[in-house]
């Protein structure tokens, strides 16, 4: 058997397996025996094989019940480090030792490594405020595994055939979730709501996430449902925590779907399915992000033909001119979204204005969830000022709002991924990490500029649009740290920032 044949076996049979545990059909406890099995897949596997595998089964990841008190931690983080070492190991001393040389020899402050790093030695000294230690130090250990992950995907997508192979491997994941995204809206006209709380809340979730995060989604809340008095509607969330992270996974997949299919009718049909689903996750920070994205692209437009032309290939100033229409499908779904709003769903009957409803609660400061929202800003913002240099501590924000640290995991959060980091870490992490994605989003622009591969252009062009999307999004949320969508997160912003050979 090839080895493309075995991979696409072994990862039907963990599609598989996943569904069997998630439903219950099969004890939670074979997800240690599936641990162990990919463990050794990995060991044998070669470490492309080990990527893309990893790559396309990022939704599928579960939570080992080690223990009755430990058992949340996933299996990814074990298969993560595993791609790391095999890679470290794969290359001699010498190797290292040049590339330490070359590196500071090329030194330079507009380096994208040189500022990751800076923000990792301002992480490690904001232990030093920190009110709970363990906590800042599993938060540094848990980035890290996302950092060591990028940088095999880094080096290794200097081959580009091997990243195309896995841009075109990166859709997988997002047709998983976006499949069960369906799923879970055709439910809710079949079951009620305590039948689905019981069914994801005290079922999958659990299977999935463990039992601590299964209980803190149904005993202190979730973000599943929109309410409006005794109305209520799904807010898709498929395979994830909340339905603020399942629409960040489907936006950053979207420049991996744009730029492998080829039939333009496909490509329509396939992005107008994801933009309703992402729509249907009701997650209002991303309806009003599309507004900012919308003018960002006429800005790149009017930028590119005015300055740019010259040393901007007409095929790309095509490519990405075409790109725009795509966004129009964003808004024409809301027309299908609507009657799905509408629709009464959990056998419970709701007004037609339910979507209209919640559109508008955007600019309603009053609105609960926009009011609580603007709070915390306030006491955020206080608490950087009274801590600007190292924050109160990375992991520790629930500090800033006088709460148990515990609560982070319960969504104790800044609403804000900006504010989040400068109350975390300090202001000079926040500069840092500013910087950081302004070169990233030059960087994407030059490869869009320079690059004459079809796929490559499109690819850069489309993560032109989607991940300042997800970063605008940013400024209401930060869901994009929760483990699955930092995890195409990283693996996008490794794929356009390598140098292709």
């Amino acid at each position: 058997m090839s080895r493309n044949k075995f991979l696409n076996l072994f990862f039907a049979i963990e599609v598989s397996l996943f569904g069997l545990i998630i439903t219950g059909i099969l004890p939670r406890e074979i997800a240690l025996y599936l641990g162990a099995a990919l463990v050794i897949y990995f060991l044998a596997a070669p470490l492309d094989d080990s990527l893309v595998f990893f790559v396309r089964s990022i939704p599928l990841f579960l939570a080992l019940p080690i223990t009755t008190n430990f058992d949340n931690f996933n299996t990814w983080r074990v298969l993560a480090t595993i791609i790391f070492l095999k890679w470290l190991f794969k290359n001699n001393i010498k190797y290292y030792v040049l590339s330490i040389k070359n590196w500071i020899k090329n030194f330079s402050y507009r380096q994208l490594s040189f500022l990751l790093i800076i923000l990792l030695l301002l992480a490690v000294l904001s232990l030093i405020p920190a009110t709970d230690k363990i906590a800042a130090i599993k938060r540094i250990i848990y980035f890290l595994n996302f950092a060591v992950l990028g940088i095999v995907i880094y080096y290794k997508s200097a081959d580009k055939k091997f990243a195309k192979r896995l841009i075109k491997n990166s859709i997988i994941p997002v047709v998983i979730v976006a499949t069960v995204g369906y799923i879970q809206v055709i439910s809710t006209y079949f079951i009620d709501i305590y039948q689905f709380m019981r069914m994801w809340g005290e079922e999958i979730q659990c299977r999935q996430f463990g039992e601590q995060w299964c209980n803190i989604a149904v005993q202190l809340g979730n973000t599943w449902f929109a309410y409006y008095g005794e109305q209520l509607s799904l807010r898709v969330f498929s395979l994830f925590p909340d339905s603020h992270s399942f629409p960040q996974f489907i936006l950053l997949g979207i420049p991996a779907v744009l730029a492998i299919i080829q039939k333009k009718w496909l490509k329509i049909i396939s992005i107008s399915f994801l933009f309703l689903i992402i729509i249907l996750s009701g997650t209002r920070g991303i309806w009003a992000a599309s507004i900012g994205v919308v003018l960002l692209y006429f800005g790149l437009m009017i930028y590119v033909k005015k300055r740019e032309l010259t040393k901007f290939s007409y095929d790309n100033f095509v490519s990405f001119k075409k790109l725009g229409w795509f966004l129009v499908i964003f808004f024409v779904m809301f027309a299908v979204a609507f009657p799905i709003f509408s629709s009464p769903q959990f056998l419970v009957g709701k007004s037609d204005d339910f979507l209209k409803q919640r559109v508008r609660s955007i600019i309603d400061f009053g609105e609960t969830s926009n009011a609580q929202r603007i709070e915390i800003w306030k006491k955020t913002l206080l608490s950087i000022k009274e801590r600007p240099l190292l924050g109160v501590g990375i992991g520790n924000y629930p500090v800033v709002l006088g709460q148990d640290i515990r609560l982070a995991k319960a969504g104790s959060s800044a609403h804000n991924i900006y504010l989040q980091i400068a109350a975390e870490m300090g202001t000079p992490a926040l500069i840092f990490a500013l910087w950081f994605l302004w070169l990233l989003v030059q960087k994407i622009y030059n490869n869009f500029v320079s690059s004459k591969d079809r796929e490559i252009i499109v690819y850069n062009g489309a993560a032109l649009i989607f991940i300042p999307w997800v970063l605008v999004y940013g400024l209401t949320d930060v869901a994009l740290f929760d483990e699955r969508t930092f995890l195409i997160f990283v693996t996008t912003i490794a794929l356009v920032l390598t140098k292709h050979e």
